[in-house]
C-alpha cells in the first residue's frame, strides 16, 4: 500500500495519493461547518462582507458644513398677509364759481358790513356807532341800503340784547345805490345810552358799567362782534 507499483514513477502515484486526501479532508471540514451554521443559524449570513457590515453599523459624522448652517427644512418661512391696495378715487374737480355779472344785485357774498365805535365810552354819554358796508367783489353791484334795513345792537356778555338802534325811533324809506368795486359807504347811529327792546314799552335804563359788544346788520348781512366798555 505505502509502496505504489505500476508503470509510473513512484512519485506520481504518491501525488495522487496526496489529492484524494486533501479532497476527504476538504468534504470532511466542509460538512462540519456547514452543520455548525445549521445548528448556531448563522446560515442566513453567509455570503455578507463582513466589512461592508461593519461599516454599515458604524453612525456616519454630520459633515462639518451642516453643523454650522442648520438645514432649511427645519426653518419656517414667516408669512405676511399683504393688505389689498385699494384704487384711491381721483379729487373730482371743485366746479368754478361763476362771476358776477356787473351791474347785478350786490349779495351778501359780495358785501361786508363792519361796526366802527369808540373803544370805551362814559356812563349816562350818546356816543356815535358807524355802521360801514363795503362792496368786496371785482365788479359794481346795487344793493337797498334803506334805513330800515340798517341796524346796530348792544349785547352783554352772555349774548343778550340790551339795545337795538331801530327799537324805538325806526326809519323808513328806499335807498338803492350801485356800489363799486371797493366802494365803502357810512350810515352813524347815535345811541342815547339807554335799554331798549323792538316794541320799546319796557322801562329804558342805562346799563351797568362792563364789557359789551356791538353787532352791525344790513338785512341778512350781519358783521363781526366789536367790543367796547361801558365806564
Amino acid at each position: 500500500m505505502w509502496h505504489p507499483v505500476g508503470e509510473l514513477p513512484a512519485a506520481v502515484y504518491w501525488r495522487r495519493r496526496v489529492v484524494v486526501l486533501l479532497v476527504v479532508v476538504a468534504l470532511l471540514g466542509g460538512g462540519g461547518w456547514l452543520g455548525y451554521a445549521l445548528a448556531t443559524g448563522r446560515l442566513g449570513t453567509t455570503g455578507t462582507d463582513p466589512a461592508a457590515a461593519s461599516s454599515s453599523s458604524r453612525v456616519v459624522p454630520t459633515p462639518a458644513l451642516e453643523q454650522i448652517v442648520p438645514p432649511m427644512t427645519g426653518l419656517r418661512t414667516p408669512t405676511h398677509a399683504v393688505p389689498a391696495v385699494t384704487a384711491t378715487p381721483a379729487p373730482r374737480p371743485t366746479p368754478a364759481v361763476p362771476a358776477p355779472a356787473p351791474g347785478g344785485r350786490c349779495t351778501d357774498d359780495m358785501i361786508g358790513v363792519a361796526v366802527r365805535a369808540p373803544a370805551s365810552v362814559a356812563g349816562g354819554s350818546k356816543p356815535t356807532f358807524e355802521l360801514v358796508v363795503q362792496n368786496t367783489s371785482p365788479v359794481p353791484c346795487v344793493r337797498p341800503l334803506d334805513k330800515g334795513l340798517q341796524e346796530i345792537v348792544l349785547l352783554d356778555g352772555r349774548g343778550t340784547r340790551l339795545w337795538g338802534s331801530n327799537d324805538c325811533f325806526p326809519e323808513a324809506g328806499p335807498d338803492t345805490r350801485t356800489l363799486a368795486p371797493g366802494a365803502r359807504v357810512s350810515f352813524p347811529l347815535v345811541w342815547s345810552g339807554r335799554t331798549s327792546e323792538p316794541t320799546c314799552t319796557a322801562p329804558r335804563v342805562a346799563p351797568a358799567r362792563g364789557s359789551y359788544l356791538l353787532r352791525g346788520r344790513l338785512g341778512t348781512k350781519t358783521s363781526a362782534d366789536t367790543p367796547i366798555t361801558l365806564s
